[in-house]
């Protein structure tokens, strides 16, 4: 049915809700008040459009010395995107970041648009700063928020964007304009969107970063979660130790005084099955908050809970923002401590996958909220249903994450000047590296790659690559002019790892970035190769019983004359010696 004729009361519907009521409702503005926010007028039934929102800074920035706007790049379609700068020193806020100065707090909004509370609430706190009593907010603290990320998905609006959100009225949609989930694109840094925060990350080098979002999944009792990369996992872990034993308790009983009810980050390990348990994984660098630890920035991920009122959530936002500038500031010498303890740091190993573990990691208190099951004649099977009351607070199993393949720390890595995508993304990350300006010879160890798996569908605009490392080749290697080294013996080693090992999730041979000695280039034709295979069987015992072996176990392959020559072609002095040898090479430590 077309979303012309769904009437308005047949829209998604959504669990009962409890009445809330709580002191952060003092800080709304009345609709006659000159400094009304655009979300404030109609009680938060709806959020400003991106023109507008930039109109209401722009007054903001006018009527303060506090406020300034710059334009840090442009979205696909051309959009401008806007930072806001929240200072008592716009120059030195811009400048190099000095240890000894104040605290930066970068916060972005609108990277999924349809979640957008953050927005609303950051032009409240902004208003409030600028033109009322939270100046001194910025006494120690220099703010950086991004009010849109992602201002193309933003203007795609809709009545029917999110059904599982509870208003505002339009929200905007997921994707960018290319179609991307910019909270997946950090690493492989494919969107103009990304590329633009990458260079703010480089150059504001933030003490806290904070990515707000607004959840999907369970019903329950908390109407704010946050989270960040847990210690076990975290390549930053006195930051994620500061997170845990400072920032968190500061927050959660500033936004409890507030009437508000912080939680953990909430991931259900089935969404259908509630009584299976919560997971808190290794997240993988492609998110926000998993990008931020490995670039060593305290990064937090806030989750609004989609099911509670649009204005409950604004406001708990608001509660969260004024919270974490004060804890940045308050706290900035253990902050700054763990971030140059985690920055300095040189593991001896490095841990290249995650898998889910099959027993929980811990438990948590959790509070949900009542369900029950009924049969769906839509899916055919049980469904839950969320009542809207508030459950027993019950011990939960919590699932984690196990490493995989773990290496030594390599020293380093050469990357050919021909991998020029390879170059692009390290030099967008701010990754450190020596460009060579003529022939140079190294030592190296090359990897052969195997069990290769080309995902069955498209991910992101890329096809996902999969592959096993099945040899490790001590090699020389002559490496052209313009090849760069990069060494791992720096602040965004780690990161240089990830993007680099190609069996990492989020490598950019995972991404399809690297993928030249995929195709073998030279063949020869069957009229040359099969008197060749024939005299090769012939003179070598050793293959001639691996090839009958091989006709034995697959049919399929003993049925196919060309994989048959094939077999012999790749076991010859004429194969392409370089197909399947990743170009990216490892220097031992």
């Amino acid at each position: 049915m077309n979303a012309a004729y769904w009437p308005p009361e047949r829209r998604a519907p959504l669990p009962p809700v409890q009445h809330w009521t709580g002191a952060s409702e003092a800080l709304i503005r009345a609709a006659s008040d000159p400094w009304v926010t655009p979300a404030e007028i109609d009680d938060f039934d709806t959020t400003p459009t991106y023109p507008d929102t930039i109109a209401y800074l722009e007054r903001l920035s006018a009527a303060s010395p506090l406020i300034r706007l710059r334009n840090y790049g442009f979205s696909a379609e051309g959009l401008p995107l806007t930072l806001v700068v929240a200072s008592r020193d716009h120059d030195r806020a811009l400048a190099a970041r000095q240890d000894d100065g104040p605290v930066r707090v970068y916060v972005e909004c609108g990277i999924h648009p349809g979640e957008i509370d953050g927005k609303d609430a950051g032009l409240m706190l902004l208003r409030d700063i600028a033109v009322g009593d939270k100046a001194a907010l910025l006494e120690a603290c220099d703010w950086f928020f991004v009010p849109v990320l992602n201002p193309d998905g933003h203007e795609r609006r809709s009545a029917f964007s999110r059904p599982n959100q509870r208003g505002p009225r339009e929200q905007g949609w997921r994707a960018s304009a290319q179609g991307l989930n910019l909270n997946r694109d950090f690493m492989k840094a494919h969107a103009p969107e990304t590329r633009a925060v990458l260079t703010l990350l480089n150059t504001i080098d933030p003490d806290l970063f904070i990515d707000l979002h607004v959840t999907d999944g369970l019903d329950y009792q908390y109407d704010i979660t946050y989270g960040f990369q847990e210690g076990r996992y975290s390549a930053s872990p006195d930051l994620s130790a500061w997170l845990e034993h400072t920032y968190r308790p500061f927050v959660d009983a500033h936004m409890t005084a507030l009437g508000h009810s912080p939680g953990p980050l909430i991931l259900a390990v089935d969404d259908r099955q509630p009584g299976l348990g919560l997971m808190l994984p290794a997240f993988p660098p492609r998110f926000s908050h998993g990008y931020g630890d490995i670039r060593h920035i305290a990064t937090v991920l806030v989750e609004n809970h989609s099911l509670k009122p649009v204005r409950q959530r604004v406001l708990g936002t608001y509660a969260l923002l004024e919270a974490s500038l004060q804890a940045a500031a308050r706290f900035a010498d253990a902050l700054r401590s763990a971030s140059q303890a985690d920055r300095s740091r040189r593991p001896d190993t490095a841990t290249l996958t995650w898998a889910m573990a099959d027993m929980p990691a811990r438990t948590i208190a959790f509070h949900p909220i009542e369900s029950e099951f009924y049969d769906s004649p839509a899916s055919g099977t049980r469904e839950v249903r969320w009542l809207g009351t508030p459950a027993p607070t019950v011990e939960t199993p919590v699932l984690g994450s196990v490493a995989g393949a773990v290496i030594p720390r390599p020293s380093g890595y050469w990357i050919p000047a021909s991998e020029f995508e390879v170059l692009d993304r390290l030099r967008a990350h701010g990754v450190a590296m020596t460009t060579t300006r003529e022939w140079t010879d190294a030592p190296v160890d090359m990897l052969r790659l195997g069990n290769l798996d080309v995902a069955g569908g498209v991910s992101e605009r890329r096809i996902v690559l999969k592959a096993d490392v099945v040899a490790v080749e001590h090699r020389h290697e002559r490496f052209p002019p313009g090849s760069a080294f990069v060494t791992t013996d720096q602040r965004l080693g780690d990161l240089a790892i990830q993007l680099l090992e190609p069996v990492c999730a989020d490598s950019l041979f995972a991404q399809g970035y690297v993928s030249g000695m995929l195709d073998p280039v030279e063949y020869l034709e069957a009229y040359v190769i099969a008197p060749m295979a024939d005299d090769m069987l012939a003179s070598d015992p050793a293959l001639r019983a691996e090839f009958h072996a091989k006709l034995a176990a697959d049919n399929a392959f003993a049925a196919d004359p060309a994989a048959r020559l094939k077999w012999f072609y790749l076991r010859s002095p004429y194969r392409d010696e370089r197909h399947m040898l990743y170009p990216v090479a490892r220097c031992a430590a």
